[in-house]
């Protein structure tokens, strides 16, 4: 009797949260820190190019330049559709390799400090999962379009 009043649940919601509008804030929702720190970077190009000194990126202004067309175009590519599974999977490497360079908790003595790294490292971990979730779908998307198949 649970599992059919659940299916009644699921039937219910679909026409909103299987809506195209959802779909697009879910979307705007993992890239948001994306576009606000690609924008950031690049209304604040000397601060950009601090904050890759900081992370012993070299040369910075090259790399600061590399992570705004990355951070924003991807963002993009996922906003619009236009292969959205490239646009997650760049974001999803580009997270990674940011995280392993910015969030070694393990390196850090036990304390708050560590307790928010490790806090941060995780979360970033299900940004990537959430990602590579987004480029698995698109592409399964764009194999049953072309397929005409529906597995």
């Amino acid at each position: 009797m649970a599992t059919l009043d659940l299916c009644k649940l699921g039937t219910a919601v679909h026409p909103v949260f299987g809506s195209r509008a959802v779909r697009f804030i879910a979307y705007l929702g993992l890239c948001a820190a994306y576009l606000q720190g690609g924008l950031v970077k690049l209304t604040d190009f000397p601060g950009a190019i601090a904050e890759m000194t900081h992370f012993g990126l070299s040369p910075a202004p090259l790399f600061a330049v590399a992570v705004i067309v990355l951070e924003l175009g991807a963002s993009v590519l996922i906003l619009t559709g236009r292969l959205r599974w490239l646009g997650a999977l760049g974001l999803a490497g580009f997270t990674l390799l940011a995280t392993g360079l910015a969030l070694r908790f393990w390196e850090l003595p036990a304390g708050q400090e560590r307790f928010m790294a490790a806090n941060s490292f995780f979360e970033h971990l299900g940004l990537i999962g959430g990602f590579l979730l987004v480029a698995w779908l698109d592409l399964q998307e764009k194999r049953t379009w072309r397929t005409g198949s529906l597995h």
